[in-house]
């Protein structure tokens, strides 16, 4: 048995000072001064209790590109950012297209995967937006498609692939980029029309790593409209913004950082409901890759160790969000969309648990990331809310120095 003692725990969207006891993989008590003979003790004392994170984008690299990222790596970097379940995008070697090359990742996922992971498979084959994957019988064994970072520009089979996703009862996960357009048009124009082809369709859909003004009115209107839509927002579109970019390959990612007004306007989104949730898109890339200079650098960050930090840092301490919305973000929302379970503080629950320190700040030190890979535009950033504990089904996944003797 392990018992939590001390920390101010979040039962029902509230903070209360609650013991949690824990036995096998699931809750059995949550109650003030619980006393367990012989349970494993940790010390919560200036920590937040609460429900693991659930990322829905992220890039876990194997099969195929191991010298970036391994799945064995890749999840216990997101144990030790508190993340109990992430989905892995598609952009694999062999590309998850058919159940025979998913079946070379699911096999990974089973020998190393530290936490759930839920790999989604390719729209279309090899990503390539030509012809689609055999959706049907994928859809018996993965939560949702997509072709990640490449739009399917092909209108007509996006539609096809829409209703096929629909009668399996699927999602497709969107990342918006039309051909042919520059700068925040390329997000916004396909984010429109995409929009109008989920009203056409019935599909339900996602929209991954908003960042425009013109996206978010975009989907705010398709929702008003009935649309089965939601879409994430990312860290990195909430906190930072084209001025921090300064040339730094470690900050170049798809779609790129933008404006302070889009940087306003997707915190505002955030806020409001348009956006649902927040993800990471971990994207690690290997040293020698983004030392090639930013023209020739490849997008993207990782995140998995910084995503409760900065949100707790950066929404939750500056007064913008209290913990039920924090919860509502980074667990409840992408979970409930994805079809993923996902724990809640109460008996009889999964106990997929995050102890944040809310007490003492920290200086994310990238040297320390358990990720294979170091590209982040946040190393040396003073944080609050970092992980020390994180157990998923009841087993300890990451653990720093909260045992009581």
């Amino acid at each position: 048995m392990i018992l939590l003692k001390g920390g101010q725990t979040l039962c029902a969207g509230k903070l209360a000072p609650m013991d949690v006891l824990i036995e096998g993989s699931r809750i059995v008590r949550v109650a003030r001064d619980i006393d367990s003979p012989g349970a494993m003790l940790f010390d919560m004392h200036g920590c937040w209790v609460a429900p693991g994170a659930v990322d829905v984008h992220a890039h876990l690299r194997e099969p195929g590109y191991a010298h970036k990222e391994t799945i064995y790596s890749g999840t216990r970097s997101a144990a030790k950012g508190g993340i109990t379940a992430v989905m892995s995008m598609p952009n694999l070697d062999p590309c998850p297209d058919s159940i025979e090359n998913l079946a070379v990742q699911t096999a990974i996922i089973a020998k190393d995967a530290a936490i759930r992971v839920y790999p989604y498979a390719s729209l279309t084959k090899a990503e390539k937006g030509e012809s689609l994957s055999d959706i049907r019988q994928l859809s018996k064994l993965v939560k949702a498609f997509s072709d990640d970072g490449r739009c399917v520009n092909n209108i007509r089979l996006l539609e096809q692939a829409m209703r096929i996703v629909r009668e399996c009862g699927g999602i497709i996960a969107s990342h918006s980029e039309a051909a042919g357009y520059a700068g925040t048009e390329a997000e916004s124009v396909a984010v429109e029309r995409e929009c109008e082809l989920v009203c056409k369709t019935g599909c339900r859909y996602h929209f991954c790593h908003l960042s425009t003004k013109k996206s978010f009115d975009a989907v705010r209107q398709a929702k008003s409209v009935g649309a089965d839509i939601t879409c994430e927002v990312m860290p990195h579109h909430l906190f930072l913004d084209e001025e921090d970019v300064k040339g730094n390959p470690n900050a170049k990612m798809s779609p790129p950082l933008r404006s302070k007004e889009d940087r306003e306007y997707t915190v505002q989104a955030l806020l409001d409901g348009t956006a649902d949730m927040i993800a990471t898109d971990h994207a690690p890339h290997a040293a020698a890759e983004k030392a090639m200079g930013f023209d020739k650098a490849p997008n993207g960050i990782i995140g998995f160790e910084t995503l409760l930090p900065l949100v707790y840092t950066g929404m939750v301490k500056t007064g913008y969000a209290d913990c039920k919305m924090m919860q509502k973000w980074v667990t409840e929302s992408p979970a409930s969309r994805f079809g993923i379970p996902y724990s809640i503080i109460e008996e009889g629950a999964v106990a997929d648990i995050v102890a944040l320190d809310i007490a003492v700040e920290r200086v994310y030190k990238i040297d320390s990331t358990l990720s294979k890979s170091k590209n982040t535009p946040f190393s040396g950033s003073v944080l609050y809310g970092t992980p020390v504990l994180t157990l998923a089904d009841g087993r300890i996944v990451y653990d720093t120095d909260r045992r009581m003797q």
